[in-house]
């Protein structure tokens, strides 16, 4: 793995280990060479991640679709800032740039992402590492959710493997780098 997609807030939540720990991935991203895509914003733990890989001298490379430019405040300060027309082309071309995919907490925007990732592994549309960073248990109820669907028979238990998960930054990467499809 050389570049890795995440996908994260846009805004930094209300529990400060959140961008404590997002740093920390930023540090981890830095120290084992990967470089960032991701959506482009200077807002949020979008930018908090942006921000801490630029700061130690890491690459970064946002992807923005050109209505958000305004309203998102695309960060100005990135290795690469590439301006699509939408956010099926965003998604897309993050998808295309990235060797695997980190959800960090994150609200809707984010859960609509992973998901997408998820569901394009599960029909063989890539065979990438995807994992949750799972800080202060923010990912719990989804796994749950997850594990619910699996007894409710709506999906099948060996896709409950594609999704990995961990709370440190180190071990989330080296799950990833771990990963076989």
């Amino acid at each position: 793995m050389k570049r890795i997609c995440v996908f994260a807030g846009s805004s930094k939540g209300n529990n400060e280990a959140f961008a404590e720990q997002t740093k920390a991935l930023g540090q981890a991203f830095v120290d084992q060479g990967l470089s960032l895509v991701y959506g482009g914003a200077q807002s949020g733990l979008m930018g908090v991640l942006a921000d801490e890989i630029l700061d130690r001298g890491g690459q970064v490379t946002g992807v923005m679709p050109t209505h958000l430019f305004e309203k998102e405040v695309a960060h100005t300060g990135l290795t690469e800032l590439i301006q699509v027309a939408s956010m099926h082309e965003r998604k897309a071309k993050m998808s295309e740039l990235a060797d695997g995919y980190i959800a960090l907490p994150g609200g809707f925007g984010t859960f609509e992402e992973l998901f997408e990732v998820i569901s394009w592994a599960q029909i063989g549309l890539h065979t990438k590492p995807l994992a949750l960073f799972n800080i202060e248990e923010y990912y719990s109820p989804l796994i749950r959710l997850v594990e619910h669907a699996i007894e409710a028979g709506f999906v099948p238990e060996n896709n409950k493997e594609m999704i990995l998960q961990a709370d440190h930054p180190s071990t989330l990467l080296q799950k990833m780098n771990n990963f076989t499809d």
